[in-house]
C-alpha cells in the first residue's frame, strides 16, 4: 500500500500554511526540528521548512535541489542574502541532516544523479522569474501562517513553479 500524498503538496491545497507545516514535520520526521535548535539560526530552518510547504517541494533531492534557485528568484533570500546566511551554522545543520542519515557518498552520488534532471526545469523557472517584482517573504512569513497555501501561492504567482 502506497503512502498517502501529503495535502500541501497539492497545487490547489486550501490548507493554511500553518497546517501544511505541520503535516510537513509528520511526513517528514528525519527532519530536523527548528524548535531544537539555537535561536540564531532555527529561524533560518524554520523558513527552509516554510518554503518547502509554499513551494509544495518534498524532501526528494530533486525538489532539494529546485527550492534553492526558487527561493533566490522569486523570495527575499536572493542569492546575495544566500551567501550572506551561509555563514551561518544553519545551513550546515540541513547539509548534515543528509550526510548522518545517508552518508557523504550518497548525498554528493545523489546530486550527480539528479542535477542533470532538474537543470532544465531550473532554466524554465529563471526565464520566468526575470524581473520579478513581487518576492515571497522569507524570515519574516509569520503573516502568512493563516493564509491558505492557494492564495499564497496566486499572491506570489507561484502556481507555475508547482507540478
Amino acid at each position: 500500500m502506497s503512502k498517502p500524498r501529503p495535502h500541501y503538496l497539492d497545487k490547489n491545497s486550501t490548507q493554511t500554511l500553518q497546517e501544511g507545516l505541520e503535516e510537513y514535520y509528520a511526513f517528514n520526521p528525519h527532519v530536523t526540528p527548528p524548535s531544537t535548535q539555537p535561536a540564531e539560526f532555527s529561524k533560518i530552518l524554520l523558513a527552509h521548512d516554510v518554503g518547502h510547504v509554499i513551494y509544495g517541494c518534498d524532501t526528494s533531492m530533486y525538489d532539494e535541489l529546485k527550492i534553492l534557485p526558487l527561493f533566490w528568484w522569486t523570495s527575499e533570500c536572493t542569492f546575495q542574502r544566500f551567501r550572506q546566511m551561509r555563514n551561518t551554522p544553519a545551513v550546515d545543520v540541513m547539509y548534515d541532516d543528509l550526510i548522518r542519515e545517508k552518508g557523504t557518498f550518497w548525498l554528493y552520488s545523489e546530486i550527480c544523479k539528479t542535477l542533470p534532471l532538474v537543470i532544465p526545469e531550473l532554466i524554465l523557472i529563471w526565464f520566468r522569474t526575470r524581473n520579478r517584482k513581487k518576492r515571497l517573504p522569507f524570515l519574516e512569513f509569520e503573516p502568512l501562517l493563516d493564509r491558505s497555501l492557494l492564495d499564497i501561492r496566486q499572491e506570489f504567482d507561484l502556481l507555475q513553479f508547482i507540478k
